[in-house]
C-alpha cells in the first residue's frame, strides 16, 4: 500500500511511518528540511519536502497515495482541508491525530473525577474548542466517499521509533527534576492523565488503517496516573530522596509557558479507549507509565 504521512520526522508520525515502512508499505513522509529528509530516508521513508501550509504539495502527495495519516498537528485546519479535498470521492482513508486534552479542564493540579469514553459528550475548554470543531469537520466527511478516522491519544510515553524520539510531558518533568535536583509538579499534582505507550499507540494506528469504519473516533489509553505519581517515579529513577515539590501555577507557567502549564501539566484528562478495544480488538501490551519511568527507556 502507498501511504502518505505528515509528521514523518516527529514522535507519533515518525513512529507510525517507520512501523508501516518496516511492514512493507511504500511510505512517503512530509519533512521540512534536508536534515529531516535524510533521517526519514534512513528508515525507509521517501521524504516529501514541504510544510503544512503547502496545500498543493499536500494534495499531490495525498492523490498519489492509497491512504493518508495526518500526525503533524491536531489543529492545522488548512492542512486538513487540503488533504480531505484530495481524498474525498476516492474511497481513501484519512487517519487524523487529535489529543485527549480536548476533554481537559484547567484544574490547577487538583483531581477531577470526570471520565470520558467515545460516547461521552465533550464540552471543550476555550483552548480546545477549535480542535473539537476540526474533529467534527473531519468526521463529517464520512458522507463524501472517503474513510475519515480520528485517533485521540492520551499522555504518550516511551521512546519513539522514528526520527522523533521524545514525547512531551514525561521528558519535561524529567528535565525539570534534573534542573532542580528534585521532581516538581504544578499545584498539588493530584490531576490525572490517562496514558498510552508509543508502541501500543502505533499498533492502534495499524489496526485503524486495516479496519476502522468511516467516521470512527478512538481514544488511546491503557491506564492513568496523577502527575504526582509520575514525579514520585522520576525521583526514584533519578535517585532523589524525598517527595516531589509542588510549584505555584506562576512558577509552572514560567517554566513551561502558560498554555502548557495550565492545559497540559496541571489539567485532568481521563479517557477510556472503549471502542478501540471493542471494535478493533486493540490489546495494549507495553509496560505501564510508572514501570517505564523507573525501569525502562527513561532510565536507559
Amino acid at each position: 500500500m502507498k501511504i502518505f504521512c505528515t509528521g514523518a520526522s516527529g514522535y507519533i508520525g515518525g513512529s507510525v511511518a517507520a512501523h508501516l515502512a518496516a511492514a512493507g508499505h511504500q511510505v512517503t513522509g512530509l519533512v521540512r528540511s534536508p536534515e529531516k529528509a535524510k533521517a526519514v530516508r534512513a528508515l525507509g521513508i521517501e521524504p516529501v519536502m514541504g510544510t503544512l501550509d503547502d496545500g498543493e504539495i499536500l494534495a499531490q502527495a495525498a492523490w498519489a497515495a492509497d491512504l493518508v495519516v495526518n500526525a503533524a498537528s491536531a489543529d492545522h485546519k488548512g492542512a486538513v482541508v487540503a488533504l480531505l479535498d484530495a481524498v474525498s470521492e476516492s474511497g481513501k482513508a484519512f487517519i487524523h491525530t487529535s489529543g485527549s486534552s480536548i476533554v481537559g479542564k484547567r484544574s490547577r493540579g487538583e483531581r477531577s473525577d470526570e471520565i470520558f469514553d467515545e460516547d461521552t459528550p465533550v464540552t471543550p475548554s476555550p483552548a480546545r474548542a477549535a480542535r473539537v470543531a476540526l474533529n467534527e469537520f473531519i468526521l463529517s466527511h464520512r458522507d463524501k466517499d472517503c474513510r475519515p478516522v480520528i485517533i485521540c491519544p492520551s499522555l504518550i510515553y516511551g521512546i519513539g521509533h522514528g526520527a522523533g524520539r521524545d514525547s512531551v510531558q514525561v521528558p519535561l518533568l524529567i528535565k525539570l527534576a534534573k534542573k532542580r535536583g528534585n521532581a516538581a509538579h504544578a499545584g498539588p499534582g493530584e490531576n490525572i492523565w490517562s496514558n498510552v505507550h508509543i508502541d501500543d499507540l502505533v499498533t492502534l494506528y495499524a489496526l485503524a488503517i486495516e479496519k476502522a469504519p468511516a467516521g470512527s473516533f478512538y481514544y488511546a489509553e491503557n491506564g492513568e496516573n496523577s502527575m504526582r505519581e509520575a514525579c514520585e517515579a522520576i525521583n526514584r529513577m533519578l535517585g532523589f530522596v524525598g517527595r516531589p515539590t509542588p510549584m505555584s501555577m506562576q512558577a509552572g507557567a514560567a517554566e513551561w509557558g502558560e498554555g502548557t502549564a495550565e492545559d497540559t501539566m496541571a489539567s485532568n484528562s481521563r479517557v477510556r479507549a472503549k471502542r478501540a478495544r471493542e471494535e478493533l480488538g486493540w490489546r495494549p501490551q507495553a509496560r505501564g507509565l510508572i514501570d517505564e519511568i523507573e525501569h525502562g527507556c527513561y532510565r536507559e
